[in-house]
């Protein structure tokens, strides 16, 4: 009875997608009424393409899990920051559950050409366990990446601030004081960096603003602080080079005691192979003893 309502539920939810894609649901009138009357939203900086391989394979599942609200606000700030697309990243996840799915059939299949057989509850299991690693494998993976990117985007972020007070203290303005900033330094982070103040260039909008757009879609505060410090500037005409300063060293300190977590954290693992070692060589050195009272009970 459990294998035949698995696949009904499994046939069913693969119908559902295959209509969901087919035939996409009407939106409500209220949604339509809200969308005329709210502000257009603002035309995000980064844009990252999807792959090619997405429009194939994957098209057909990414409407449901759209539905669904997948993939979340927060896994979309990861993606901007790892520079991925959304329908790549829930094509990802769909191929992977249905190919975690299906590879224990596979082996079933191999096993029973063979002459062994393991049941049907054994394939169906282990297929569902496979499936749902599959399924978040891909959130795991942006989570690290992104957790890392944004580390390394707060350690350029203090070399930017030092290299705009230094600009502004050599009698430069603030726009150009951030722009020859941002072109001295070369990465990911620079590169992002450019084409806010590139993207500020070509709506005539403020460089601070987009600075502040580019913290909020990348989930980094400080850039959001660093914009709003040099909107004083820019708007009010306040003297910002030595809050600058100040933001550049709070940075390079916080550096300093995630350098020093992560050394500790790195010690308290190698710590963890040499307990285990020593218990295997006292396991070793007691295991004759213990045989010895074991028989002679």
């Amino acid at each position: 009875m459990i294998p035949a309502l698995l696949f009904g539920a499994g046939a069913g939810a693969g119908l559902w997608l295959l209509l969901t894609w087919a035939l996409p649901p009407a939106p409500a009138l209220s949604d339509r009424l809200a969308q005329l009357s709210s502000q257009p939203p603002a035309t995000p900086i980064l844009r990252a393409a999807d792959a090619a391989w997405v429009r194939s394979w994957g098209r057909i599942f990414v409407p449901g899990l759209r539905m669904l609200g997948l993939p979340g606000a927060t896994i979309e700030a990861d993606l901007r920051v790892t520079g991925r697309g959304v329908d790549t990243h829930l094509a990802s996840k769909a191929l992977l559950a249905v190919a975690g799915l299906l590879a224990p059939w596979l082996l079933h299949a191999l096993l029973a050409v063979g002459g062994f057989s393991l049941g049907v509850e054994v394939p169906l299991l282990t297929g569902l366990m496979i499936a749902a690693v599959g399924f978040l494998t891909p959130d795991l993976d942006v989570r690290a990446k992104a957790t890392r990117l944004r580390r390394e985007f707060r350690d350029v972020l203090s070399a930017f601030l030092d290299l705009v007070w230094i600009t502004l203290a050599g009698g430069a303005g603030v726009e150009a004081a951030l722009g020859d900033a941002a072109a001295v330094g070369n990465g990911p982070a620079f590169a992002k960096i450019r084409c806010a103040l590139h993207a500020a260039q070509l709506t005539r909008t403020t460089p601070w603003n987009t600075l502040r757009q580019l913290g909020e879609e990348l989930d980094i505060a400080e850039l959001s602080e660093l914009a709003a410090s040099i909107s004083l500037a820019g708007t009010e005409g306040a003297r910002v080079r030595a809050s600058l300063a100040a933001k550049a060293q709070a940075l390079r300190t916080h550096q300093v005691t995630d350098a020093e977590a992560d050394a500790q954290a790195a010690t308290e693992r190698m710590a963890l192979p040499v307990t285990l070692l020593f218990l295997g060589f006292l396991g070793f050195i007691a295991y004759p003893a213990v045989i010895q009272v074991l028989n002679g009970l």
